[in-house]
């Protein structure tokens, strides 16, 4: 049973949705203020919301630097690869999605890296925010590029 909590922050209301495994989904703003929790989930406290409420909370008040969190991510063998390796992008930094194609092999997957990001269910924790496009520019982010470039300021202070 998927169990659901909200989280007001800095960056607007979030919803958390975890199982008994781990974090699934972090719903940013504006799409936050649109959900509605279906009859198979359950707003009671559980230990792994709790643990995630914690580290957002920390992590946007610049103290908390990496997550750890246990996750329960659903995606394709490639978007799960991407996203192990979004995670490994240091706090404070940025990658390109030409990069993190790179790193997977093929330079030329870099739509598909960005096809990831975009389908990224546990952003901040897995840190979408820091990649950016071939320029330096900023480029797509659920919570839009006003919220992408608030974390990334956030995180060079």
């Amino acid at each position: 049973m998927p169990f659901a909590t909200t989280l007001a922050t800095a960056i607007g209301t979030l919803v958390l949705v975890a199982d008994e495994q781990g974090l699934a989904r972090i719903i940013l703003p504006p799409d936050a203020d649109r959900f509605k929790a279906d009859d198979r989930m359950t707003t009671a406290g559980h230990p792994i919301l709790d643990a995630a409420a914690g580290q957002i909370t920390a992590y946007l008040q610049g103290r908390l630097t990496n997550f750890d969190l246990p996750l329960s991510l659903t995606g394709t063998r490639f978007r799960k690869q991407a996203w192990a390796i979004m995670r490994t992008i240091p706090y404070g930094e940025t990658r390109t999605y030409g990069e993190i194609a790179r790193d997977l092999g093929n330079y030329g997957l870099a739509r598909a890296v960005g096809g990831a990001a975009n389908a990224n269910p546990v952003p901040l924790v897995i840190p979408c925010h820091r990649v950016v496009g071939a320029n330096g520019r900023l480029t797509g982010f659920a919570g839009g590029l006003t919220m992408k470039k608030y974390l990334l300021e956030l995180e060079r202070r």
